[in-house]
């Protein structure tokens, strides 16, 4: 979320909200996020959850999870997609977020597998992003030589 309240990435690793209520819990916990001062923790409860988040710049990364979840452990996945991030725009901004959202996105389902980490190696995530591009490059080329036939 930007500091202006714009959602810019969002990953929802339960099926049990509607669409209805993923919007209205989204504009509650905005709200609260945005507000809250700097000098206090980056976690707290809500409802029957937490929210854990962390400001970057101009991003906040907020996380909602169980009350039995590990703050500290959410916050070093917070942290961990960051530098993730970071290594592969080189310093990561709003703006890569919202042009190359799909490359946000793999390289968070490339780390998260139903809201557990999967791949701690930065190295790892980042040489299959690149594989994938690759890839991707080669299908491209491909495509574009079997029209030209």
């Amino acid at each position: 979320m930007s500091r202006q309240g714009k959602t810019r990435l969002t990953k929802w690793y339960s099926q049990s909200f509607t669409n209805k209520q993923k919007s209205k819990y989204l504009k509650e916990i905005n709200a609260i996020v945005l507000t809250r001062s700097s000098r206090f923790c980056n976690f707290l409860e809500w409802n029957d959850y937490k929210i854990v988040y962390k400001r970057y710049a101009s991003l906040f990364f907020i996380t909602i999870v169980d009350k039995e979840e590990n703050e500290l452990s959410i916050l070093e996945i917070i942290h961990h997609y960051v530098e993730c991030l970071d290594k592969y725009f080189g310093n990561v901004c709003e703006l890569d977020l919202i042009f190359n959202f799909h490359k946000a996105y793999f390289i968070l389902d490339e780390m998260l597998i139903s809201g557990h980490i999967m791949e701690p190696s930065k190295k790892l995530i980042l040489k299959t992003i690149q594989s994938q591009e690759v890839y991707k490059e080669d299908n491209i080329v491909k495509s574009s030589q079997n029209q030209k036939k």
